[in-house]
């Protein structure tokens, strides 16, 4: 049916009845009465399209149909693909999420930016849970922290009511496999190393990765606690 209606949008040949028509190409353009140009389209073995049917005279081009047809069904793809939707997908946290649940979320937002999505993540304080916005601010810079191979942040945490937002756009596909494979090269190299369990430890003491966390103004409380501490 679509490429029907792409069909139907152009008079061929004999489908033109105007008394005369204006011929474009590379060269330049020329108004000739329209037999005329039907006669030029036989002998170079084209046809005769009408390309802008409300110009004065109507402007036609002398082509192969068949593959001016492929040519507008392919610019047509390619135009509906580019204005492809991309959608908002929510993540919700509670100012006190344990870590189950955090990872769990990481995952699906991992996916959403994947896919080409864009995040939203933010924390709900609820009643008096507004005393944790600090905790909350902190949660988000370590999730955008944690999304940094695919996603890259457009807002930084900001409250609006009693929610703190913060909203992360994927990055290109390019960008994302080359991180992954610096990634794959630092896993690698780290393996077998007997100070594994002491530089975890001492990650453990300074905000992840340093990235958004190491310029979060929050107090070392609310960060330990966020980073496994008690």
């Amino acid at each position: 049916m679509k490429n029907d209606n792409i069909k139907n949008q152009y008079r061929v040949n004999e489908q033109i009845r105007v008394r005369e028509v204006r011929i474009v190409s590379d060269g330049g353009s020329t108004v000739m009465p329209t037999r005329q140009a039907m006669d030029m389209a036989r002998e170079q073995g084209v046809d005769l399209v009408e390309i802008s049917p409300n110009a004065n005279p109507p402007v036609c081009r002398l082509i192969d149909y068949s593959k001016f047809l492929y040519q507008q069904k392919k610019r047509a793809k390619e135009l509906k693909a580019k204005q492809a939707k991309v959608e908002v997908k929510e993540i919700r946290f509670g100012p006190q999420t344990d870590e189950h649940d955090y990872q769990f979320k990481l995952k699906h937002a991992k996916e959403f930016l994947e896919d080409g999505n864009k995040v939203r993540a933010y924390v709900f304080f609820r009643g008096r849970s507004i005393l944790f916005k600090e905790q909350g601010e902190v949660l988000l810079l370590r999730f955008a922290n944690d999304l940094e191979e695919v996603g890259k942040v457009e807002h930084m945490p900001s409250l609006e009511g009693k929610k703190m937002f913060i909203y992360i756009a994927p990055k290109k596909t390019g960008s994302a496999k080359k991180s992954q494979q610096a990634m794959d090269r630092e896993k690698k190299a780290a393996a077998g190393k007997e100070t594994a369990a002491e530089t975890t430890a001492e990650a453990d003491e300074t905000p992840a990765n340093g990235g958004l966390l190491a310029n979060a103004k929050i107090s070392p409380d609310a960060l330990k606690k966020l980073q496994g501490g008690e």
